[in-house]
């Protein structure tokens, strides 16, 4: 009787072990997805690209550990275990980072809004002094209805900016001062050239 008794509480023992073990850590799977959602919230996502990528493969990695245990007679989670935790700081840092790199996006944006104001304001100072022969007039017609267009797509920036759409806004304002170099460049050219002439 003694001897059946021992049995039932050794295997009763056992299997109090075993469940303590084999159940899926919910709590800390939701408290990690949670924090991953949060960091998409931020816009790491958007921001940080490489590094959210990084956090959505950790987790994929976590949850084909929590099906492989699910697989087993007898389940431990502890490694799982181990990998959410450093998955919901992954989270956290990667939240930090795209903050980071939204504000900097702002800021970059920001100075170029500025730059490419003074280009159009300069590029417009060029034409007003550039020569203004049969040729010179056609070309400088061209050149105004290039700084029009500079100065509708700072306009779209500013628009993108208000909706909070940065990256679009920063890669316009990026192909607007490029333009507006390139027109600076060519009046300079011809001012140049005409200032030359004028002196001979």
């Amino acid at each position: 009787m003694k001897k059946k008794l021992m049995i039932a509480l050794t295997a009763l023992s056992i299997a109090v072990l075993f469940s303590s073990c084999g159940k899926a850590p919910q709590a800390e799977i939701d408290a990690a997805n949670a924090a991953i959602e949060v960091a998409k919230t931020a816009g790491a996502d958007v921001y940080v690209v490489a590094d959210f990528a990084a956090l959505q493969d950790s987790m994929r990695a976590v949850n084909e550990g929590v099906e492989a245990q699910n697989g087993k007679l007898f389940k431990n989670f502890d490694k799982v275990k181990e990998q959410l935790a450093v998955v919901t700081e992954m989270a956290a840092e990667t939240k930090t980072k795209a903050e980071v790199r939204k504000e900097e996006v702002k800021q970059e944006v920001a100075a170029l809004q500025t730059e490419v104001a003074e280009l159009v304001a300069l590029n417009n100072e060029l034409v007003a002094k550039a020569p203004k022969g049969k040729e010179g007039a056609a070309a400088l017609e061209a050149i105004k209805g290039d700084i029009s267009l500079i100065e509708t797509s700072m306009t779209e920036v500013a628009d993108l900016v208000l909706a909070d759409n940065l990256i679009a806004s920063l890669d316009k304002a990026k192909a607007a001062k490029e333009k507006a170099l390139a027109i600076n460049a060519e009046l300079n050219e011809v001012t140049t050239k005409y200032a030359k002439n004028k002196k001979r």
